[in-house]
């Protein structure tokens, strides 16, 4: 059973070592809790005793364990007021009405990677659950165009295509219409082997601008399908002290480039959820705060990746901020 003072004493160690990343003393918390050096140590030695501190090799203060982190979360933490500057920020994003709600989530994740320092990750619904509603292509120069990809769940996907052919409006208004034909209605799964089994034979292969509209067009729903996530600045992690050598690093990047492990984050619960160290399948040295999201049926994950020594306090207020800012 841990008393109020030793809560009190977990509390500034966590915080304090969130903030330094340096093993904390008994001397540096006397003036704090008004006790002598003795006393101290002498709670931290309980508290190391219960599982919710360790001692480092290198050093006579004390860090937490994922069991002191787990514990200040549930028992302790309060959310952090987010500072008028933060609120800000983040209001310019949600108030901006020409932004569709794809660019309004991942602009108020690259804020919060940058707030934080931490990699933030967002995971959209599953292409299986998307459906065709219109494909469009604005020519942007002869040879340069943008796909426009609309699905029943109104998510909207911008991909610029380069051709090699000039393109002619007629020739791009003839070929869009044909894959509309085909497509509409279809899974984003299933819509690249319908566009091979049935538009293709259709392609006028003596029209070299069809053709290739046509291989362009292929090549983006092939990318839609596989872009379910989005990774923002990963190299946030090699700004941690806890990453410190070569094969960690090393171990941690790859992680981030590992779709099957990144997909694993999705959250299926609301509210905002907390996996520390070993309670998540990524990586043991890592937390994981996520939350999921719902908007007019459209689905997904909210994440915040950084060391265990994470600002718990400041990432559960900012996922909460943006998931309600989304929701509406």
């Amino acid at each position: 059973m841990v008393n109020e003072r030793q809560k009190e004493l977990l509390k500034l160690i966590i915080e304090e070592y969130i903030k330094t990343a340096i093993p904390v003393s008994s001397k540096s918390l006397c003036i704090l809790l008004n006790c002598s050096s003795a006393t101290i140590r002498n709670e931290m030695s309980i508290l190391e005793d219960v599982g919710l501190l360790e001692k480092t090799h290198t050093s006579s203060g004390r860090i937490p364990s994922e069991k002191g982190y787990r514990y200040y979360v549930d028992n302790i933490m309060k959310p952090k007021e987010l500072t008028g500057e933060d609120v800000l920020k983040l209001q310019t994003i949600f108030y901006n009405k020409s932004l569709i709600l794809n660019d309004v989530i991942n602009r108020s994740m690259e804020i919060v990677s940058d707030l934080t320092n931490y990699t933030s990750i967002v995971l959209g619904s599953s292409s299986k659950d998307n459906k065709i509603s219109k494909v469009e292509v604005i020519p942007i120069s002869e040879t340069n165009l943008v796909a426009i990809v609309v699905t029943d769940k109104g998510h909207v996907e911008n991909k610029n295509m380069t051709i090699t052919e000039k393109v002619s409006l007629m020739e791009i208004k003839q070929t869009v219409d044909l894959i509309n034909k085909f497509i509409i209605g279809i899974s984003i799964n299933e819509v690249s082997l319908k566009l091979e089994m049935e538009v293709k034979p259709q392609i006028v292969e003596s029209v070299k601008q069809q053709k290739a509209i046509f291989d362009a067009l292929y090549n983006v729903f092939n990318e839609f399908k596989d872009e379910n996530y989005k990774v923002t600045k990963p190299s946030n992690i090699l700004n941690q002290p806890e990453f410190n050598n070569v094969d960690k690093i090393r171990n941690i990047i790859n992680k981030f480039e590992d779709k099957e492990l990144i997909n694993k984050i999705k959250e299926d619960d609301n509210g905002i959820k907390i996996y520390i160290g070993s309670e998540n399948e990524f990586d043991e040295n890592v937390t994981i705060i996520k939350t999921k999201y719902k908007v007019n049926g459209e689905e997904g994950t909210l994440a915040l990746i950084g060391p265990t020594r994470m600002e718990y306090d400041k990432v559960t207020t900012l996922l909460n901020y943006i998931k309600e800012g989304i929701e509406g």
